[in-house]
């Protein structure tokens, strides 16, 4: 299997869209869409991404219900954007690539201020992470939701993207749903494995009729929760071929949850220092200053830290994989393909670098610049994403402990 690998530059298929080539930019928060409107950074950022070499280009983090909004400068997908998110896919498409949007809900991650209401979970509690007090769902609020996830794929083919990538993965709200960690319902959407499935299933049904092969569909899922009493290997690859047999285009496998291991899910560690100084409520900035080293614990990085699991889901499923997860050199890529995967997917070194792609496939750099600081994860909660190598006004103490990673 690994003597027949795809080229990094051969054209690729998921469903009936076909990639110029096997690299997607990862949905990656980009805290580009004050108003929960997309900007004109947001058009730019992603179409210097395509011009850069990209197979196609992800806009993050798009919300399908006001009620799942955990921040005010989050895309929120309603029809009255529909124009400004044609501007931006005609640019994307002008520079040869494709375009997808992640689509999803963040459940108890939400935000009261934006959401218009407490925050929506499959079992309420408190929530540290946001700090959220979210409620139990209540069932027409499902069935409402799930009609959303629709109306978000019809939105998006309007808006002239290529691709949706539905968000099961990362805590978020499908995912809330799957994880016994969080999932303590009675009723059918919780307990069994097969009642945890079903706000996903019903999701994917709707989301998968009304792409109607006009739009491919990806899924972003957890290979592992991270956390004890959470989804592990598993029952995720359970996970993984219901989604196939749904007929799920490609499947994006990542893992961990933001509501308690935010480190798994982006290995490192956060600046929690500069994170709470760029933060305008004092309550947060307080909290991050005060408590960010406990609730963010750094995980140790290491290039293609989730292969070893990726690698299980490849032998239990015909259906496209795209890897993700500590990218950044051309002999890694090289790996991750021979080990029998269709696509990888990256986001730190197109941050530091959206032409990352081009500078590879000339030969004029074989390993992302990026240190691996965290830096952009750190500012964009607050305001938009950003390289610390290209920050002109940052202190010189922060920029040198930065550049250590």
């Amino acid at each position: 299997m690994e003597s027949q690998f795809p080229d990094l530059f051969s054209p690729g298929k998921i469903g009936s869209l076909t990639l110029r080539n096997r690299t997607i930019r990862s949905a990656a928060f980009e805290g580009m869409c004050p108003g929960n409107r997309p900007s004109d950074d947001l058009l730019e950022y992603h179409r210097s991404v395509s011009a850069g070499g990209i197979g196609m280009t992800t806009i993050a983090y798009a919300a399908v219900h006001q009620s799942g909004l955990s921040f005010p400068h989050q895309l929120w997908l309603k029809p009255d954007v529909i124009p400004d998110l044609r501007k931006l896919t005609d640019s994307i498409h002008k520079e040869g690539a494709a375009a997808s949007i992640q689509i999803g809900h963040c459940g108890l991650m939400a935000k009261r201020s934006i959401a218009g209401g407490r925050p929506l979970a499959p079992t309420g509690g408190l929530n540290l992470y946001g700090p959220t007090f979210p409620r139990s769902i209540k069932e027409k609020e499902i069935e409402m939701i799930i009609e959303s996830f629709g109306e978000a794929v019809n939105i998006a083919y309007e808006s002239g993207f290529d691709a949706v990538e539905v968000h099961a993965g990362h805590g978020y709200l499908i995912s809330q749903f799957l994880s016994p960690f969080i999932n303590k319902r009675r009723d059918k959407w919780g307990g069994s494995f097969e009642n945890r499935t079903q706000f996903m299933i019903s999701v994917m049904q709707k989301v998968i009729m009304t792409a109607a092969n006009r739009t491919a569909v990806l899924v972003k899922m957890n290979m592992r929760d991270a956390v004890n009493g959470g989804m592990d290997l598993e029952e995720s690859i359970r996970v993984a071929k219901i989604l196939e047999e749904m007929g799920a285009g490609a499947l994006v496998l990542s893992g961990g949850l933001v509501s308690r291991s935010p480190m798994y899910v982006m290995r490192g560690s956060i600046p929690v220092r500069i994170m709470g100084s760029r933060m305008k409520n004092p309550f947060m900035k307080a909290g991050v200053s005060l408590f960010g080293d406990f609730l963010m614990k750094p995980e140790p990085f290491s290039e293609t830290y989730f292969l070893e699991d990726a690698i299980k889901f490849r032998s239990a499923v015909k259906i496209p994989l795209v890897y993700v997860g500590g990218l950044v050199s051309r002999d890694n890529i090289d790996l991750v393909l021979k080990k029998g995967f269709e696509f990888v997917s990256m986001a730190r070194p197109l941050i530091h670098d959206p032409g990352f792609i081009n500078k590879l496939k000339s030969g004029e750099v074989k390993r992302s610049g990026c240190k691996h600081s965290n830096y952009c994860i750190a500012v964009m909660y607050s305001g938009k994403m950003k390289c610390f190598q290209h920050e002109d006004d940052l202190p010189e103490k922060w920029r040198e402990k930065l550049k250590k990673g």
